[in-house]
């Protein structure tokens, strides 16, 4: 039998042919990359030809191709659309793909090669670019342990197999509990919610197949039910299920794989040299030290808890009122907060609702791209990868650009969340490969689909990660798109979002779901005067676990995570009110793979550039400044990891920015 996913894919783009794709195929597909890639590592290796980077740099750009096509599809659809045999799969491909890649890292000959080439760097006539990639593929090899022998290659070999193995059930479990967990609601329990969170409940209750509404652990249901509940013990059931995710004991508990996770990573971090792995980790990244990192975050820390203690005195107020005697609760502060918000800027979320349709937001971040870059959208049939999902060629001056899919709705096979990944990543090495860029979202499946104003926020979002990778223009797939600095990575998807708040993007596109009209100006100009409003609490929900995350890696592992993460919040003066955006058994951020290990800092540190780089637009009094838009694409969408991302942000800005805008941007200045 034929495997559609080791054929030509002949179709429109070179789309994987969707279709014909049965879950069977991946084992032997992905077996098969494997093969090929080993064979091609080994002609590099064992070249009797002298080294160049051609025939050894360039030759390992090429080796997994196969591999790089079969594992992009693989791991979008285990993601966005899980099955029990792609979960099995995950289990059984996690160690395989780790000993490959530990294969690579440890050939001695292999390595010789690229040390040989990278002692005679300033000889070989490299282009910027080439110098660079020679730079990174030689840091990764001797960040692989590619320098270490004997014993200790072999321990560090099986670290990182189990760290793979590790790191994918910990994912599972936290899928599992988000898929399992649901609250039966009757039609009374409705009572006092907006019309849209209703609408999103029976639409949950259908989808489990239970008899009436239903409340899950989408955020995008959860989160509107704590604002709006007036049934207290139905939020602390909703809540207290929400934040025991990878907690619940039993074979989906998270706890016990942090610990070993959090150990094996020191031992690996001190095999290779580093006093802790946050020095390891971030050693590549722009802050360099978890000195740096810590500094950031208190001086952020220290005015958003102050604004946040003052919002809770006045919240816990409110629940007096209401005969509450006790103290103000996790589950009571959104509840309080939402009343508050309609008292201080007469703005009601199920008033706004309507004004944020999900096509009309999808229309205004292609609009947006069109004025700052040229960008067209053009709709594309499917079949994709679930009935779902919908696609989009991307042109400029009637050129292909890119393919765009969305996937925007929550269902049970879907990890929650929200992320961008490419099935296929931007490259020009033998040929013009051009993108298959993918923004996968969690949005309340409804007709019409009606999004908050956060979830908005979070389309624009990441198709700001989306427009990185559709406008990479490097040669090597290796530092393509975003492939950059982990703290750098979020500057272009959290600079996009600020054009969700330009005026006339919200005159255009904020429109409402009934009636067509456009949101009125006094209902545009409340929601912006808002726009840092319960932003003591954000910021503390989210610093608590960066400043978490950061201590669990600069220093010994601890036994017991849970306690070490009671001692750093009870440490810094977490209010009692406020948990962590994600407790350890759910960060799935640090403990579901490397990505954000000791680095969930790095949308801090990328909100100080993004609010510096808006900046430039609002001083040029014009958010869509073409001059502005061509700088941002020269010198940070289109160049991946090319070169060094202080360099790119201070071709863009003309210098580093300090932490004042982000202060200013959340309205905790005043506060500082």
């Amino acid at each position: 039998m034929t495997n559609p996913l080791l054929t030509d894919w002949s179709g429109p783009f070179a789309l994987p042919p969707f279709a014909a794709i049965e879950d069977e195929h991946f084992a032997p597909a992905l077996d098969q990359g494997m093969a090929e890639g080993r064979e091609a590592v080994a002609a590099v290796a064992e070249s009797p030809d002298a080294p160049t980077f051609a025939n050894t740099i360039e030759a390992l750009e090429r080796a997994d191709r196969t591999l790089d096509r079969v594992a992009g599809v693989f791991y979008n659809l285990a993601g966005a659309d899980s099955t029990p045999a792609r979960e099995d799969l995950q289990r059984e491909m996690a160690p395989k793909l780790s000993a490959y890649s530990s294969e690579i890292t440890n050939n001695a000959k292999l390595f010789a090669r690229i040390e040989d080439l990278w002692s005679r760097r300033d000889t070989l006539g490299l282009s910027e670019e080439q110098a660079r990639v020679l730079m990174l593929t030689r840091r990764g090899f001797v960040r692989s342990g590619a320098a270490l022998t004997g014993d200790r290659a072999a321990r560090l070999t099986a670290i990182k197999s189990r760290l793979a193995t590790l790191g994918t059930a910990f994912g599972q479990n936290l899928l599992a509990d988000e898929r399992e967990w649901f609250m039966d609601l009757s039609e009374g329990d409705l009572e006092g919610l907006p019309e849209f969170v209703k609408s999103a409940a029976r639409a949950a209750g259908k989808e489990r197949d239970r008899p009436g509404p239903a409340i899950t652990l989408n955020r995008s249901l959860i989160v509107p039910f704590l604002q709006f509940s007036p049934r207290r013990e139905l939020r602390q059931k909703a809540y207290e299920a929400w934040v025991a995710r990878g907690a619940n004991g039993g074979q989906t508990d998270n706890r016990t794989h942090a610990a070993e996770i959090l150990a094996l990573r020191h031992e690996r971090a001190q095999l290779l040299g580093y006093d802790s792995f946050a020095d390891y980790k971030l050693e590549t990244e722009m802050a360099k030290t978890p000195e740096a990192v810590r500094d950031l975050l208190m001086q952020v820390w220290h005015p958003a808890r102050t604004a946040a203690l003052a919002d809770a005195e006045h919240l816990a107020r409110m629940a007096q009122v209401d005969g509450i005697t006790g103290p103000l609760e996790p589950w009571d502060w959104r509840f309080y907060s939402e009343k508050r918000r309609l008292e201080l800027h007469d703005l009601d979320e199920a008033e706004l609702k309507p004004f944020f349709q999900l096509n009309r937001m999808i229309d205004a971040a292609f609009a947006c791209a069109t004025r700052l870059f040229g960008l067209e959208f053009r709709p594309l049939d499917g079949p994709f990868y679930h009935p779902d999902v919908r696609g989009w060629e991307v042109t400029r001056d009637g050129e292909h650009v890119a393919v765009f899919l969305g996937d925007y709705f929550a269902r049970p096979s879907k990890r929650s969340g929200a992320w961008c990944s490419a099935m296929r990543s931007q490259s020009r090495l033998d040929s013009d490969i051009r993108p298959i860029v993918v923004n996968v979202c969690n949005f309340t499946h409804a007709d019409p689909a009606l999004l908050s104003y956060d979830d908005a926020r979070t389309l624009f979002h990441e198709f700001g990660h989306a427009l990185h990778q559709m406008l990479s223009d490097v040669t090597y797939q290796s530092i393509s798109g975003t492939s950059v600095a982990r703290d750098f990575v979020e500057l272009p998807s959290q600079l996009y979002e600020h054009w969700l708040d330009v005026p006339e993007v919200l005159a255009e596109f904020a429109t409402h779901a009934e009636t067509g009209a456009a949101m009125p100006d006094a209902l545009r100009d409340r929601l912006l005067a808002a726009s840092t409003y319960d932003m003591g609490f954000a910021t503390v929900e989210y610093v608590a676990s960066a400043l978490v995350d950061l201590e669990f890696h600069n220093g010994p592992p601890p036994a017991d995570p849970m306690q070490k993460q009671a001692e750093i919040l009870e440490t810094i003066g977490m209010p009692r009110p406020i948990r962590m955006r994600h407790a350890t058994p759910h960060f799935a951020h640090v403990f579901s793979g490397d990505g954000y290990s000791a680095g969930y800092y790095s949308y801090m540190w990328s909100e100080v550039m993004d609010a510096d780089a808006f900046a430039a637009f609002e001083e040029a009094n014009d958010p869509f400044d073409p001059t502005l838009a061509a700088r941002l694409e020269e010198h940070i969408l289109s160049t991946g990891g090319s070169r060094d991302a202080a360099d790119l942000y201070i071709a863009f800005r003309g210098r580093l920015p300090g932490a004042e805008a982000l202060l200013k941007g959340r309205g905790l200045d005043a506060a500082a």
